[in-house]
């Protein structure tokens, strides 16, 4: 499946559009991944363990979009965006939404 950000694809036209397609993923952290973040906050640098949470968010929320997509028979996703917010102190959301589509 084709995902892009931009409101059209090159080379393609849309031959039918057949509306948003949302999905999300919400991760906790864990006290061993504070306790690690903690100590990096002091000596400074990325923190791995949070930035891994976050990817794995990520390929979870775009996974789901993706199904979301194919279950509606799209070809595509188009004009993709990724938002992230916290839902509660220590834990993370990362929302994805476009449009599916289908290509001619």
């Amino acid at each position: 499946m084709l995902m892009t950000t931009s409101e059209s694809v090159p080379g393609r036209e849309v031959a039918q559009t057949l509306g948003l397609v949302t999905a999300n993923s919400v991760r906790a952290r864990n006290i061993g991944r504070d306790i690690l973040a903690s100590l990096k906050n002091i000596t400074g640098g990325e923190i791995g363990a949070y930035r891994q949470l976050l990817v794995e968010s990520r390929e979870e929320a775009l996974a789901q979009l993706q199904a979301e997509a194919e279950g509606l028979g799209a070809d595509a996703i188009v004009a993709l965006r990724l938002s992230t917010a916290e839902v509660m102190q220590g834990a993370a959301e990362i929302l994805a939404y476009g449009t599916a589509v289908k290509l001619r």
